[in-house]
């Protein structure tokens, strides 16, 4: 008995501590600032031309709760937050609920979330889960309910919430789906509605038809059976066949939203913007998109890709500043929001080659450093091994020049290469570069058995295509608040890294690639696009079993495009045209209308007409010749060793 007595006082006491901390937190809150939560974290995002093309968090057209239908608003209610008006932002005894059942069951099946604690969230743009950010999503929480009435709370959270398809507020997703107000939904529209924003990606009806119909039935049914609509509105809104109206999105671009996802993810990180945006709202971010070129893009996917599970990517950039100018995160966004243009890592094959053959011109090699074509098996840390093949098992058995082993991406000359040169030299190159991922210093990195994100092979491209200049790639150019002041612009200043000669001579050794005088026991990887260019680009492929790259550039454009399998399943042979004529598609398309410029050969730079193969300087029995670069005292000779063999004899 004196223990019950005991534990009573002690919870007893402990209530009292919660309920009068409740009054001082609450207190305090209410005494300070009030915060503006119609304009919070709203920004308006324009391209490269200072239009806008989105305005958000919030959606673009803000509806008063009165112009909302009731179906909407209690289908919401009684889905997301039954004792909405009865709480003070916190529903402490679903809280309390939530716990037990995760507990006994060992799971995190039950959320205790409020409307109101959820609509703190989406006044930030930062979702990342640590204690911090619990603790500000806590207090903003607090500080909402202390400054403002239920229904202003609903409103805002029912203008700001994510509806799935970058559909941001309910007046705007209501026009999206069905053509409609929100003012004028059905009982069946408004409980489709409503079941969307747990799981955009799983719940729209665009995406999954059934699981979203599955999710509305059973938000009509909790509706019946807690006694909000009458038995006659349930069956007839579960009889109802809902029509999805968006004739008014077919011309419009979807995979802006890839864009404006990559815009969002850089504005959370940029140190010069407020951690919350709730004293800040109004934000004006200008982008470099160019929506012209965005559309093409768009257009080459939709044109290009097959009706399956095959992905792709596509980054296009300014190399001489570092603005992405257009971007594909993949094939279909309503189907999956994952941007694998800036969050995938992926194995980028022998696009990595461009890095090792200028490391190897920094170290002396030419455009005719010979070593021979052969099967060949490398012994390292002693006792290991490694054998290379080239791809279909083609070897010409006889030394070829470095421009022949770049025509064919030949993987025994390469990795001869890394080899020779050392390990090391590789990976520091590509860091010099600005790859930051992982490098294991093997003989296999030669060949991108390392993974790599597409915007780091684009900025490091980048430096290549202008003629020596490590850039950072980036989609803001500049954020200003609603006072005009600005609060964030992008420094684009430019650091050398690279030679301007060596970077010629290897943009040179990249048209190598479809150039038809190289055809030999072998075939250019690209040679079958030589009579589509119009126009002078260096151009590197990729392939590996499960990803298939294409990445080249001018002085005025860098494409990269990758094509595969999120599940990292095998690539069909049939499968590797797709990323090479999305490719060539998008560069001819953007260069259509500009001059074809490419770069000035510099003074300490020569060419020589050469055997292509062999990289000997050319003579009257040479049946193919070509002009290869050189820099000034390196010209081939015709009793230049082959590299490898000069190597075994001393």
């Amino acid at each position: 008995m004196k223990f019950l007595k005991k534990c009573l006082k002690i919870f007893i006491i402990i209530v009292g501590i919660f309920v009068i901390g409740n009054i001082c937190v609450y207190t305090y809150a209410k005494l300070s600032p009030k915060i503006e939560i119609k304009n919070a974290n709203s920004f308006m995002l324009f391209d490269n031309n200072n239009e806008v093309f989105f305005q958000g968090s919030g959606s673009k057209e803000w509806i008063s709760l009165d112009n909302i239908s009731p179906y909407l608003i209690e289908a919401t209610i009684n889905t997301e937050d039954k004792n909405f008006y009865n709480h003070i932002g916190f529903d402490y005894l679903r809280i309390a609920k939530a716990l037990f059942v995760n507990i006994t069951s060992g799971t995190t099946s039950q959320g205790a979330s409020t409307i109101t604690q959820q609509y703190a969230k989406n006044l930030f743009l930062d979702f990342d889960k640590t204690w911090k950010r619990k603790w500000d999503e806590m207090w903003y929480t607090i500080e909402i309910e202390s400054h403002y009435s239920k229904d202003q709370i609903l409103e805002g959270y029912l203008n700001t919430i994510n509806y799935g398809h970058g559909k941001y507020g309910i007046e705007t997703a209501s026009k999206f789906y069905f053509g409609k107000s929100a003012e004028d939904l059905t009982l069946a529209e408004a409980a489709m509605l409503a079941g969307i924003p747990k799981s955009p990606s799983n719940y729209s009806p665009l995406v999954n038809l059934e699981k979203a119909t599955e999710r509305q039935q059973m938000i009509l049914k909790n509706m019946y059976e807690d006694d909000v609509i009458t038995s006659k509105e349930y069956k007839t809104a579960m009889s109802e066949e809902l029509k999805f109206v968006l004739e008014d999105e077919k011309d419009k671009l979807e995979s802006i939203l890839y864009y404006q996802d990559a815009v969002i993810e850089e504005l959370k990180n940029l140190d010069e913007i407020p951690e919350s945006f709730l004293e800040t709202g109004g934000l004006k971010v200008y982008t470099s998109l160019d929506l012209e070129t965005q559309k093409q893009l768009e257009e080459m996917v939709k044109n290009t890709m097959p009706d399956s599970d095959l992905e792709t990517a596509s980054v296009m950039m300014d190399p001489k500043t570092g603005r992405v100018i257009a971007l594909i995160g993949g094939k279909d966004y309503s189907k999956s929001e994952f941007n694998r243009a800036t969050n995938a890592k992926r194995q980028v094959g022998s696009t990595m080659k461009a890095f090792l053959y200028y490391a190897a011109l920094e170290n002396g090699f030419t455009a005719s450093t010979t070593f021979t074509s052969q099967e060949t098996t490398f012994t390292f840390n002693d006792d290991e091994t490694y054998s290379p093949q080239n791809y279909n098992g083609t070897y010409g058995n006889k030394p070829i020049s470095m421009a022949t082993a770049i025509a064919y991406s030949e993987n025994i000359y390469a990795v001869k290469t890394h080899m020779f040169l050392g390990e090391d030299i590789l990976v520091n190159m590509a860091k010099r570069l600005g790859i930051t991922s992982k490098l294991d210093e093997v003989p296999s990195l030669a060949l991108g058995t390392s993974e790599i994100s597409m915007l780091e092979m684009a900025s490091a491209y980048s430096a290549f295509a202008n003629e020596g200049y490590k850039v950072s790639p980036h989609f803001i150019t500049k954020v200003v608040d609603k006072e005009g002041n600005v609060l964030y612009e992008a420094d684009e200043e430019k650091e050398l890294i690279l030679n301007s000669s060596l970077t010629f001579i290897l943009s040179n050794l990249l048209t190598s690639t479809y150039n038809a005088n190289f055809i030999d026991y072998n075939y250019p990887t690209a040679v079958n696009l030589a009579s589509k260019m119009t126009h002078k680009y260096a151009l590197k492929s990729g392939t590996t079993n499960t990803d298939n790259w294409y990445i080249g550039y001018n002085k005025n454009i860098v494409t990269a495009v990758w094509c595969g399998y999120d599940d990292s399943r095998k690539l069909e042979s049939s499968e590797y045209k797709y990323a090479q004529n999305i490719w060539l598609n998008s560069m001819e398309n953007y260069m259509k209308d500009k001059t074809n410029e490419w770069y000035e050969q510099p003074n300490n730079v020569v060419g020589v007409l050469v055997n292509p193969i062999t990289g000997k300087p050319a003579n009257e029995n040479d049946e193919k010749k070509v002009i290869m670069y050189y820099v000034k005292g390196t010209e081939p000779s015709d009793d230049d060793p082959v590299f490898d063999e000069f190597v075994k004899d001393n």
